[in-house]
């Protein structure tokens, strides 16, 4: 079946055609009903579609951070500004929407860039199932500006060092880097936002 524009879905003969096979009126009536909705606004089907993979990657990196936390971080509390896990899932979504997988084929790197260095938080396969056919490397960077915590100040002349940082605040910006793995022109694109 080939939809175009002009195509009349609730066309009598058609209709009356499958009542005379015994068909129900009101669930033919019903089904054309939803399929005429589809075609009438598929942007927002696919909206939908993608909004929820977005919120469930926004998920995903919260967890992250919150699972670094006391493992790698050594803090008791992350910072993290308002839509920037939301702002980074549409970026990711993005960057995988030209991929021959998208996003099952991606193998994502968490970084935090700190002042001491770059940390590696975690890995994550979005599709375990799907050999990956792209990497993407995402690095939070922590907020230069903010102010230590009295606490950490005080225990600067202490003998005894901090094990835990109390606050780490993430600076809105973030780096994504992007490698392609199955692809003659293999390259790397580095996005900083």
């Amino acid at each position: 079946m080939v939809a175009t524009s002009t195509l009349k879905t609730k066309n009598s003969d058609c209709v009356s055609e499958l009542v005379e096979r015994r068909y129900d009126q009101v669930c033919i009536e019903k089904e054309l009903d939803f399929w005429d909705h589809c075609l009438a606004e598929p942007q927002r089907t696919a909206d939908v579609a993608e909004d929820g993979t977005c919120h469930q990657l926004a998920k995903m990196f919260e967890s992250c951070l919150s699972r670094a936390k006391k493992t790698t971080l050594h803090c008791s509390f992350v910072l993290v500004p308002e839509q920037l896990t939301r702002r980074i899932a549409r970026e990711v979504l993005r960057l995988a929407s030209c991929e021959p997988c998208g996003l099952r084929g991606c193998v994502l790197y968490v970084h935090l860039e700190a002042e001491k260095g770059c940390k590696q938080l975690e890995r994550i396969a979005y599709d375990a199932t799907v050999v990956p056919t792209f990497e993407l490397t995402l690095v939070f960077k922590q907020d230069s500006t903010a102010w230590p915590s009295l606490r950490d100040f005080l225990f600067m002349g202490s003998c005894f060092a901090p094990t835990f940082r109390h606050v780490l605040k993430l600076s809105p910006g973030f780096r994504l880097v992007k490698k392609k793995l199955y692809s003659s022109s293999a390259g790397t694109v580095i996005e900083e936002c």
